[in-house]
C-alpha cells in the first residue's frame, strides 16, 4: 500500500511536468532584440586629408574615412545614407565651426554593391572621395552625417588643418 501511494505521487508528478512542458513559451518565440548590430556612433578617422592630384586637370580632392561603431565600440559595416559638409574653422572661438564652405550630395549605401565600393575591409571603414579645391594655409571642420534606415541621424566632426 505505501509503495502504490509513492508510484502514484511520482506519476501525478510526472504527468504534471509533461503538461507543463507542452506549452508554448511566448518568451521562446519572440526574437531577441540585436541592436548590438546597428549603428550607435560615426566616427572620422585621424587618416582624413586633402589630396592634391597632379593630372591634367589638377583637381585636389578630400579623401575621409568614417567608421560607423555600435555600441560596444566596434567597427561595422552598415546600410546608411551619407551626407558631407565642410565648413570653415574660426579661431579663437568658442563655436569653431564658421560658414558652410561645401555640401556634397548624399552617398546612398543602403544597397550590398554600392556600400561595397566605399568600404575598406583592412581598415574597417569607409572611404570617400570628395572633390574639393583649399586655400593654403587654412584649417576646415569636415561633418559626417549617417541617416540610418531607422531614421536616427549620426553625426562626427573632425578638424583638418591644411597646408601646401
Amino acid at each position: 500500500m505505501k509503495l502504490a501511494a509513492i508510484l502514484s505521487c511520482i506519476f501525478s508528478f510526472i504527468l504534471l511536468l509533461l503538461q507543463a512542458g507542452c506549452e508554448p513559451s511566448e518568451v521562446a518565440t519572440e526574437p531577441m532584440p540585436r541592436t548590438f548590430c546597428v549603428p550607435a556612433r560615426v566616427h572620422i578617422l585621424p587618416l582624413t586629408e586633402v589630396i592634391h592630384v597632379s593630372d591634367a586637370e589638377g583637381k585636389s580632392q578630400l579623401k575621409v574615412y568614417v567608421s560607423l561603431l555600435d555600441p560596444f565600440g566596434s567597427q561595422i559595416k552598415a546600410p546608411g545614407v551619407f551626407r558631407f559638409e565642410l565648413y570653415e574653422y574660426v579661431q579663437r572661438s568658442s563655436e569653431p565651426k564658421g560658414r558652410r564652405i561645401a555640401i556634397w550630395p548624399d552617398i546612398d549605401l543602403n544597397e550590398p554593391a554600392e556600400n561595397n565600393k566605399f568600404w575598406r575591409d583592412f581598415l574597417r571603414t569607409y572611404e570617400f572621395d570628395l572633390p574639393f579645391e583649399p586655400e593654403s594655409d587654412k584649417s576646415y571642420i569636415i561633418q559626417a552625417t549617417c541617416l540610418c534606415p531607422d531614421g536616427r541621424r549620426l553625426s562626427a566632426e573632425f578638424t583638418l588643418k591644411h597646408t601646401k
